[in-house]
């Protein structure tokens, strides 16, 4: 099955599904023998016809996601890789039967080749919403079914609850059931020659590239500003500013006055006339106080 399922003549896909119908049920025994010899001695043959039997379940356990806009042909080829890792996986010492075990693999294949191909964007990424992705619609379509009209906030409560996931998880994840991905290059309006495009009318919230060279000369013309006027400070004074004032953390007068062997009151008056200092030594750079202000 090397070639995509899906790329091969309508023919050759039913002749596929009939020749599945057709293979020969095995017995619990003769399943086990063939699960053995591949697992011990990795018959290819044995795992040939192991896969064959199994094959009209893989074809069952596709055709239950076709509503999802796939080739079937494709789903099928991918339950068919979840059939094969589960034969490789498979303990025949188990008391199971192996179409029990394999189920599962060939719908997580499945469900996986679905999450990865169904949209350009990635979902699904946790297992709440992995269920939320695959029971949605069957859930959505139940509430519809009685006869009481339930509002969406009430519907979208309820599948919450059922699935253990947040009420805005199922309304983000239902807008994205809702319609397949459009490309932002497309027209408004279809055939509009000349007209806009959807990205046109995304809203950014980022300044405007006039704005942002505007921003970084107006930061570096303060930094020299500020650098120029540091100088006018003592030793001591251009310490206390670059922990009090300069620095992320911000170092507290306790702290400071530890470390400079004085009080904390007297951290405080040497900052304060430090602060005052600098004031004096940038406006006589700028005497206009708003050139300050950010």
């Amino acid at each position: 099955m090397s070639q995509s399922l899906s790329s091969q003549p309508q023919s050759e896909q039913r002749q596929l599904v009939r020749t599945a119908m057709k293979a020969p049920y095995l017995t619990r025994e003769e399943e086990k023998a063939l699960a053995l010899r591949w697992r011990d001695d990795k018959d290819q043959e044995a795992l040939d016809r192991l896969a064959l039997a199994h094959m009209r379940l893989v074809i069952s356990v596709a055709s239950r996601f076709r509503n999802f806009g796939l080739p079937l042909g494709d789903l099928i080829q991918e339950g068919h890789v979840g059939l094969l890792e589960a034969a490789a996986r498979f303990e025949p010492e188990r008391d199971i039967r192996f179409s029990t075990y394999a189920t599962w693999w060939i719908r997580a294949s499945i469900q996986d080749f679905i999450l990865r191909n169904w949209s350009i964007v990635r979902g699904g990424t946790s297992s709440n919403q992995k269920s939320l992705f695959f029971n949605l619609r069957r859930l959505r379509a139940k509430l519809s079914g009685k006869r009481e009209h339930l509002p969406d906030s009430e519907v979208h409560r309820k599948i919450a609850e059922a699935l253990g996931v947040k009420p805005h998880d199922v309304a983000v994840m239902n807008a994205r059931l809702s319609g397949p991905d459009t490309s932002l290059n497309a027209p408004v309006v279809s055939g509009d020659e000349g007209g806009s495009d959807r990205q046109d009318f995304l809203v950014s919230d980022a300044p405007l590239p006039d704005e942002v060279v505007a921003r970084s000369i107006d930061d570096e013309r303060r930094h020299n500003w500020l650098k120029s006027a540091l100088k006018v400070l003592s030793e001591r004074e251009l310490e206390i500013v670059r922990q009090r004032r300069l620095s992320e953390e911000g170092a507290t007068l306790e702290t400071l006055g530890n470390r400079l062997g004085i009080s904390k009151e007297r951290v405080r008056q040497i900052e304060s006339r430090a602060m005052e200092k600098l004031k004096v030594a940038l406006l006589a750079k700028q005497a206009d106080r708003a050139a300050f202000s950010h």
